[in-house]
């Protein structure tokens, strides 16, 4: 099978990755331009949520939101 028709076949991907490094991910998106990664960061920021709120809704309410987490970091300064 050649690469093209792999890219033909494959529409989407699922990877597997921890918390923190979700984080890494958001963090290194938010150093980009905005208009070039909002709808990524937005679909990221959904699946992460879908995944960890009903996990954490037996222990009160919970809810990652990375786009505010970078909004903070910039902030305070410790994003560059």
């Amino acid at each position: 099978m050649t690469m093209k028709n792999m890219e033909q076949l494959v529409k989407e991907v699922t990877l597997t990755v921890s918390i923190e490094e979700a984080g890494k991910i958001f963090k290194a998106l938010g150093n980009m331009p905005f208009v070039e990664v909002y709808e990524l960061i937005g679909k990221l920021n959904e699946q992460t949520n879908q995944q960890l709120v009903p996990q954490k809704q037996e222990k009160g309410d919970f809810q990652v939101d990375f786009e505010q987490f970078l909004s903070e970091q910039d902030q305070y300064g410790k994003r560059s």
